[in-house]
């Protein structure tokens, strides 16, 4: 992926035509024209199991005899041929290759052995833009959330847009960024971030980082350039400083309270737009007559939309449970002890089966709530164990009636008949048969079982849509009277 960084940098950037990069890089010129010229860069996921290096079982010595080094002279720290013969003396069954031992000592020296950087100039032109998150609560539905919103700011003039989110993590931070740039209709092409752990896996020498692959994935998809800051240099991006504070107090003041957050982060995006209407405060201009010149220097939108879920593999419990960003999802207990694939969005956290068919889709969780828990899966398994249903999350979701019925029955076929019903339609269906069963005073099994297989003969039929040339038909009037009268032994209709 860095490769294929350098060379779009090269050719945007630097203005090198494919000759001279195929010279530099090394590349062939084909290949230098598919990176240039990719307009996608969603991730395409590969659906495959992570299969550990050999090497894992031995990663802890070595970091810690590298981590020790720093304490000692230059020339009597470990080599890689030092690091391999140690191993080889304290593990009579090592039989890792030199090769592999040598790259991740190589590589763990780099990682411990950073450079500080050296400042980076703070001029900002037309089409420039800072991002950073500020601290805000608010609640949705209720629910008090201490979230945060994510900051634009254009320094040229001083225009400024915000999108709250509830998590700082890359799903929420693209879901932000990506509404703005619709919202502009366009993407600054050079953009200044602090060392946010969504987007900067290292510090490297100089003004370079080693980025997260998702981060380098969106930024190529938008084509824009991103500038990191010195640590601690907060200066260097000023402009978005201010407008965190500035955003926070005019418009995050009194704590906002919505039931839909998508409808009230559209409605911060037209509040931003009014709040261009006043003067800049050196230029004796209105920000909003500065922000059409920061609009005609933004590259244009990408032609397809990114695709804004990661997916990920996670081993799940004995109860089907597992965590992620330290909270606790389901699945189902027949995926218990197994490893299981995850699709998560900014709202949403997905369980997928082995042939990647959705088991249960969660409300991705934030705040002081821990634990999400689908009990529709877990039906069958409650059969079994009918002891547990005043116990389990199903009791709470059935009403009154339903709850009598299963527990004055057979609970275990009671419950096996709703999990049946519930896998061959959904469970408000399941749960409406059965209080239909008690309407009609039929609490027994078997008269449940009989509106069951006639809830599955009731045929959805399509209303027929005839053709143009149908010919039409004149409507057929009826004099049922004379049929009355006929069934109460008057004048017979045959003879009329």
């Amino acid at each position: 992926m860095k490769e294929k960084d350098t060379i779009r940098r090269m050719f945007f950037e630097e203005g090198q035509n494919i000759s001279n990069i195929n010279k530099e890089s090394g590349f062939d010129r084909k290949t230098i024209g598919k990176y240039i010229n990719k307009t996608d860069w969603s991730n395409t996921v590969r659906f495959k199991e992570y299969k550990p290096s050999k090497l894992d079982k031995y990663k802890p010595d070595i970091d810690l005899w590298i981590e020790n080094d720093k304490k000692m002279r230059t020339k009597q720290r470990h080599t890689a041929k030092r690091v391999f013969n140690r191993l080889k003396e304290k593990y009579t069954d090592f039989n890792i290759s030199y090769r592999l031992t040598a790259y991740y000592v190589k590589e763990k020296k780099k990682e411990i052995y950073e450079v500080k950087e050296s400042s980076l100039p703070l001029i900002h032109k037309e089409g420039e833009a800072q991002i950073d998150f500020g601290k805000a609560q608010f609640k949705e539905k209720g629910i008090l959330y201490d979230g945060l919103y994510l900051a634009v700011s254009f320094p040229f003039s001083n225009a400024g847009f915000i999108q709250i989110i509830k998590g700082e993590n890359f799903e929420c931070f693209v879901f932000a960024l990506s509404s703005i740039f619709n919202h502009i209709n366009g993407v600054p092409h050079r953009q200044w971030y602090d060392n946010m752990s969504i987007a900067v896996i290292k510090i490297l020498k100089g003004h370079d980082r080693k980025l997260t692959n998702s981060f380098i994935r969106f930024k190529e998809h938008y084509n824009y350039t991103a500038v990191f800051c010195n640590p601690g240099k907060g200066n260097e991006k000023g402009g978005v400083e201010a407008k965190v504070g500035y955003s926070r107090r005019n418009m995050l003041v009194p704590m906002p309270e919505f039931d839909d957050m998508d409808i009230f982060n559209k409605e911060l995006l037209y509040l931003c737009d009014k709040d261009m209407n006043r003067m800049h405060y050196s230029k004796n201009k209105l920000i909003s007559e500065l922000f059409k010149e920061d609009l005609k220097y933004l590259n244009p939108l990408p032609s397809v939309p990114f695709e804004n879920e990661t997916y990920m593999r996670i081993r799940t419990d004995s109860y089907g449970k597992f965590t992620l960003d330290n909270k606790t999802y389901s699945s189902a207990p027949v995926l218990s002890n197994s490893t299981v694939g995850v699709i998560k969005s900014h709202d949403t956290v997905t369980v997928l089966d082995k042939d990647y068919k959705e088991v249960v889709r969660h409300e991705r969780l934030y705040g002081e709530k821990s634990e999400s828990i689908d009990w529709i899966p877990y039906l069958t398994q409650l059969s079994r164990k009918p002891a547990a249903f005043k116990y389990s999350g199903i009791y709470s979701m059935l009403p009154l009636s339903v709850k009598d019925f299963i527990e004055k029955t057979n609970p275990s076929k009671a419950l096996k008949l709703l999990a049946r019903l519930t896998k061959e339609s959904n469970f408000d269906t399941a749960v409406s048969l059965m209080e239909k069963a008690i309407e009609y005073k039929t609490i027994d099994l078997d008269s449940l079982v009989t509106i069951d297989r006639m809830h599955k003969e009731i045929i959805d039929t399509q209303t027929l849509k005839l053709s143009h040339d149908t010919p039409k038909l004149n409507s057929l009037n009826l004099d049922l009277e004379k049929y009355d009268d006929f069934l109460n032994g008057g004048i017979n209709v045959y003879n009329q």
